[in-house]
């Protein structure tokens, strides 16, 4: 036994670390999802990984990761991020436009393999009833994790197959709830019958819910008013994982997972005007805790029943991605959905997702669960979840093989990044609301950007489609549909921040409409040289309207004069976009205008 040269803890979170930093650049440039480096990560540095090889070469245990108590407790705050951005993401109004696909297809897939995957693990696995329908239900659950990353990376979410498999896997995440839910109960061995022991179990749940709703609707929009009027990052970042683990603590307290605490939050915030905000500052503690958490399930999983049984282990994942697939295949057939779409949703949705990892575990502690067929089961997942890359490549090829009109017959459903192509407005004053005004006469939708909380809920109180924000973060513009905008309209008044937000608008896309706001010929100068499709100086502008209204004034018709300020307005756009420096353009607004 070799003495640490760390202090506890310290060695497991430099491993995570130095994984993370290794894993996701290699994965990334592979297009592979980073979930498959980090489980693969903790297969290597796990017990049955440089673990097992520590008794031979001692030097190995400062590597390995043999004491996965140490992270078990911050890994499970991994999958409550998660759930807390899946509520995130549910707005009610894409839960209503996406209707047909996510409660018509979603609880059907759901069902049917889960019904399936049941009986299979009664059969097969000799599993009791109880536990076999929560364990088949979990197994009928696929990878957002992976299948959604592997669709962008593809440019297939626009796709009618990326539609309808993000629609199915929206069900799958709002399923885990109450499968979590479902672990409980069977934690408390009363699953025999619903008796007193059982009732009394599920009152402090329901309380435990309607305190998190009730307290949510009455305290969270106030509280990150509140939160942005003190314009922190810091704060604000504090106020967001206040919220998921106070929520997730709520639910620990009353008996259930703490995941059913952060998803109910994050259900409750979607509809607020933070909910962009406390995406982009929750994303990177889901990113990192969730990595985590897919590094001690590499970790915990026995490889070596792998060797030890591999026909067994290779029988349950090809026994799981047939099923799937056939049943997934039906399923689509008989709700009339295109061959292509049907086909290549099946192949995505066929293999295991990382909720069958949480569902195991938990029923593995929960002690109904025999550990042989449980590390059985992860294995095999694993096994499935690994070749999703390489099934979406069959799937697209195959779908294509099967014809091209699938897609049209397909109902439009939005795509997972809820955009359509808008207008992004950066700033909301006065300037920012004309625009706006202008854009709603023409029926060009917008959205709008601003860092003003009672400016923000003032307007989302009117209607208006505006999200407080900081508008110089990339991430947090992407959020809002950059990819997609039709143009980025930049109305603030800090030269800084227009300059900032124009970089990244130009950073994103070559193609992308950037005008902006500029506080004198000067700032327009430096804008263009940015790249922004227009600059608009506020010195000139309030010459050329000046101008116009004193030559209207003397008498001049006003189709002249309207004639003569376009003109010289160009004028001032080919010199501001040409010369090196702005002489010129003071030189020109001292010559008087034609008549």
């Amino acid at each position: 036994m070799t003495a640490e040269l760390f202090p506890a803890g310290t060695r497991e979170v430099l491993l995570f670390l130095a994984t993370a930093g290794i894993v996701v650049p290699i994965f990334h440039r592979l297009r592979i999802s980073p979930v498959l480096g980090f489980v693969l990560g903790g297969i290597a540095l796990g017990p049955f990984g440089l673990g097992a090889l520590v008794p031979v070469f001692p030097i190995l245990s400062h590597v390995a990761l043999n004491n996965l108590e140490r992270v078990a407790g911050v890994a499970e705050f991994g999958v409550v991020f998660l759930l807390f951005m899946i509520g995130l993401e549910l707005s009610f109004e894409r839960l209503s436009t996406m209707r047909r696909l996510v409660f018509g297809l979603g609880p059907l897939q759901v069902c049917v393999c889960g019904a399936a995957l049941a009986l299979g693990a009664v059969l097969g696995l000799g599993v009791s009833a109880p536990v076999a329908l929560v364990l088949g239900t979990a197994l009928a659950l696929s990878s957002t994790a992976i299948v959604v990353p592997v669709l962008a990376e593809r440019k297939r979410l626009n796709s009618g197959a990326g539609r309808t498999a993000f629609a199915v896997l929206l069900f799958q995440d709002l399923a885990v709830a109450p499968l979590l839910f479902g672990v409980s109960l069977l934690s408390s061995h009363e699953v025999g019958g619903i008796g007193l022991g059982l009732l009394l179990r599920l009152a402090p749940a329901i309380v435990g819910i309607g305190v998190i709703v009730t307290l949510g609707r009455l305290i969270l929009r106030p509280l990150f008013h509140h939160v942005a009027s003190a314009r922190s990052t810091e704060l604000f970042m504090a106020a967001s994982l206040f919220v998921v683990i106070g929520t997730s603590a709520i639910t620990a307290a009353a008996g259930l997972s703490m995941a059913i605490g952060a998803f109910l939050a994050g259900l409750l915030l979607a509809e607020t005007e933070y909910r962009r905000e406390i995406e982009v500052t929750i994303e990177p503690f889901k990113g990192l805790l969730l990595g985590l958490f897919f590094v001690s399930v590499g970790a915990d999983l026995d490889l070596t029943r792998l060797f030890a049984d591999p026909l067994r282990i290779v029988e349950i994942a090809a026994g799981l991605l047939v099923v799937k697939t056939m049943l997934l295949l039906g399923v689509g057939v008989a709700i009339k959905l295109p061959r292509r779409v049907a086909v290549e949703v099946a192949l995505l949705l066929g293999p295991g997702g990382e909720f069958a990892f949480v569902i195991v575990n938990a029923l593995l502690a929960a002690h109904v669960l025999d550990p042989k067929i449980g590390q059985d089961l992860l294995v095999a997942v694993t096994l499935t979840m690994i070749a999703i890359p390489l099934i979406a490549v069959v799937a697209e090829r195959l779908g294509k093989r099967l014809g091209r009109r699938a897609d049209i017959a397909v109902p439009v459903e939005p795509p997972p990044d809820d955009g359509q192509s808008r207008v992004i407005i950066v700033g909301f004053g006065r300037v920012g609301r004309l625009v706006s005004e202008m854009l709603t006469v023409h029926n060009v939708p917008f959205l709008a950007i601003d860092e003003s909380p009672s400016l923000v809920a003032r307007e989302r109180a009117a209607g208006t489609p505006i999200y407080f924000g900081d508008a110089t973060r990339p991430e947090f513009l992407r959020r809002c549909g950059l990819e997609t905008a039709r143009a980025l309209v930049l109305t603030v008044s800090s030269s800084r921040v227009v300059e900032q937000v124009a970089a990244i608008g130009r950073a994103e896309s070559q193609d992308l409409v950037v005008v902006a706001r500029a506080r004198d010929a000067d700032h327009a100068r430096a804008l263009y040289d940015l790249g922004v499709t227009d600059a608009v100086p506020e010195t000139i502008e309030a010459s050329l309207q000046l101008s116009e209204a004193v030559l209207v004034d003397v008498g001049v018709p006003m189709g002249l004069v309207i004639a003569s300020v376009h003109e010289k307005r160009d004028e001032f756009r080919r010199l501001l976009n040409t010369e090196p420096s702005t002489a010129r353009v003071r030189q020109s607004i001292r010559r008087p205008v034609p008549r």
